[in-house]
């Protein structure tokens, strides 16, 4: 007692394979859906018994190949494509585990799928990820199929859509091309294979943007294309790689962790000059929600720029900030950065007055570099310092200062006294975040401020 379960292929008996046909030619029994009986009809043996069914009797096809199993035939079920893929295989398997015919030896051929023949014709679509999506709820939620969609839309999966459309199901089509254009271009290829391999074959090449539900009927395969998918003649070809190779050198790498970043922050309400510093920043923290926490004065990146490009002078309060500046930026435009943290008289000051000796190091920068670019990284005690200096040292004029310190102590109050400073321009990392390395970063942004154009156009 054997059931098998066959693909009969998309159409063109040229593309069904010679398992299958061997199948077909010893069967006693054949079972399916009435459609599909003439793509095999040449395989059959003329005393075989032909039994079909119509559409949505799938489970009385399985108990009848059951039944007919029971009687010691030989029975073949038949569906289009393969045997697996949306078709009887499924439920065959289903129905005879949970009915208990241990006895019936079961079988699978394959068959080639439509989305397989469909991207034959189409030359080389599925040359990276892919999945199938059926668009039929018969047996499926809606709800359940749509989390599929934004999956992968989002995955950027090159999709191909079975039972995109009936008359009763009419509207499935728009709402997932409305879900994928949130997602991808509206120049995203689309292909619609009406028929494919069959006599009536129709193939069409559209883009998301221009696709038309209307062109598609239950006939038809859907295939979208991936955000690397381009057309070519009549061909659509999908990269096997989003890059022609993996980057090497730690300068490739920097620049594809730049790239990264930037593709999530390219519709932000941000300035060129801030996205690249929020650029900079993510690409030292590793969190991508950073952007949230950045806020700063308006064009104060690109006043610094100037700054530094002339030589001007930058004070930091620790001496890891100064470490974390590049120093081929600094030797370049001639800058000196000046950490008084560690100085004699600087450590006496700490202890003379009792406060720290970051606060102290800032005070003493004060008096000698009253216009440079000021960088707290690490002690809310220094930004205190700036802050107090700011609304009473009418002779300290920074270019500007960047308050990042990191912490649970003071570092809130800090930043809160920083923002409210209106005679200098500042960038702040709002809430407990920041650090040595973010300021520093911070500060490679404004020297690097040119590099910006190559990832953000507008």
């Amino acid at each position: 007692m054997q059931i098998t379960v066959a693909g009969l292929g998309p159409g063109d008996i040229d593309y069904m394979l010679p398992v299958v046909k061997n199948a077909l030619q010893r069967a006693d029994v054949v079972i399916g859906y009435d459609y599909y009986f003439q793509f095999g009809e040449s395989l059959f043996r003329e005393d075989a018994e032909l039994i079909s069914m119509p559409l949505g009797k799938e489970e009385a096809r399985a108990h009848k190949a059951i039944e007919k199993a029971n009687e010691g035939k030989y029975v073949v079920v038949i569906g289009s494509g393969d045997a697996s893929i949306y078709a009887m295989a499924a439920i065959v398997y289903e129905v005879v585990s949970k009915e208990d015919h241990d006895a019936i030896e079961l079988e699978t051929l394959p068959g080639v799928s439509a989305f397989l023949a469909a991207g034959s014709k189409l030359g080389a679509p599925l040359g990276h990820d892919f999945c199938c999506i059926s668009l039929s709820d018969l047996m499926t939620p809606w709800n359940k199929i749509e989390q599929r969609i934004k999956a992968a839309a989002i995955g950027d999966f090159v999709t191909s859509l079975y039972n995109p459309k009936s008359k009763k199901r009419h509207w499935q089509l728009g709402r997932l091309q409305k879900i994928f254009l949130e997602e991808r271009s509206p120049d995203t290829p689309v292909a619609i294979i009406r028929h494919v391999t069959r006599p009536e074959e129709e193939l069409k090449i559209t883009t998301l943007g221009e696709f038309n539900p209307e062109d598609v009927d239950m006939f038809c395969l859907v295939m979208i294309g991936n955000s690397q998918t381009y057309r070519f003649k009549n061909y659509l070809v999908t990269p096997r790689g989003y890059l022609n190779r993996k980057p090497n050198t730690g300068k490739e790498i920097q620049q594809e962790s730049f790239r990264i970043v930037t593709q999530h922050l390219t519709n932000l309400p941000f300035s060129i000059a801030d996205k690249w510093a929020i650029t900079r920043v993510i690409h030292t923290t590793g969190i991508l929600e950073d952007f949230n926490q950045y806020v700063a004065t308006p064009e104060a990146i690109e006043k610094w720029h100037d700054h530094l490009k002339n030589g001007g002078e930058i004070v930091t309060d620790v001496t890891m900030v100064k470490a974390g500046i590049t120093k081929a930026f600094t030797a370049a435009y001639g800058n000196q950065i000046h950490c008084l943290l560690n100085d004699e008289d600087v450590q006496l000051l700490a202890k003379s007055a009792n406060i720290t000796r970051s606060q102290a190091g800032i005070r003493e920068a004060i008096k000698k570099y009253p216009n440079a670019l000021y960088v707290v990284g690490n002690a809310p005690t220094a930004l205190f310092e700036i802050v107090e200096q700011l609304r009473e040292n009418t002779t300290f004029r920074p270019v500007g200062v960047v308050g990042v310190p990191v912490g649970f102590v003071n570092v809130l109050e800090a930043k809160e006294q920083l923002s409210q400073i209106n005679n200098t321009d500042w960038v702040i990392i709002e809430g407990n975040r920041g650090g040595s390395n973010v300021a520093a970063a911070i500060v490679n942004a404004v020297f690097t401020l040119p590099e910006a154009l190559n990832y953000f156009t507008s």
